[in-house]
């Protein structure tokens, strides 16, 4: 039995969830979210909860029961509250800032980087070595953020470049040089 699966899913007020078959529509003040799940499980509305069942007893009913639950967690989620990344830059003269809805990164090559968010992303640059990237697609968000990342990911010896929020860079001990 999934644990995940197990747990209702509560619907807040002021979002609009819609179930046709296997597709789910989950509507709110933040946007718009529309996904298939798949054919090993049901959804169940009672109310303003939701409820994720398998159709039967084989294993990828029983692995698809989780993370459908999940995955439907996520889109009413994301409608009501929507869902954030922070970002650091490390290094010196690192930085980022904001062009209109572009982000321009400074990260040590012989031209900035432009990023242009997809629909129902934005970016926040607080200051120049922290940017945030906000939506109410928690898959798109991550998506988003790993992007901007893998521009100049942190390296081991100084830990320069780009890294999540409160990531832990292991660190490599350097040359020692000659005695």
């Amino acid at each position: 039995m999934s644990r995940i699966g197990k747990q209702p899913i509560t619907v807040p007020a002021g979002v609009e969830v819609l179930i046709d078959g296997h597709t789910v529509r989950v509507k709110g003040a933040k946007g718009q979210l529309e996904r298939t799940l798949r054919p090993e499980v049901r959804l169940e509305m009672e109310g303003p909860t939701i409820r994720v069942v398998p159709v039967d007893e084989s294993g990828t009913a029983r692995a698809q029961w989780g993370l459908s639950r999940t995955l439907v967690a996520n889109m009413v989620e994301g409608v009501s509250k929507g869902f954030e990344k922070a970002l650091e830059l490390t290094g010196v003269g690192y930085r980022a800032s904001k062009q209109g809805s572009t982000l321009v990164l400074t990260v040590g090559y012989s031209h900035p980087v432009h990023i242009q968010p997809p629909p129902g992303v934005e970016f926040e640059v607080p200051n120049p070595t922290n940017i945030i990237v906000r939506g109410y697609d928690k898959e798109r968000v991550g998506a988003v953020a790993a992007q901007i990342r893998q521009v100049r990911p942190p390296e081991p010896y100084k830990g320069k470049g780009i890294h999540y929020k409160g990531e832990r860079i292991r660190r490599k001990v350097g040359k020692t040089g000659k005695k």
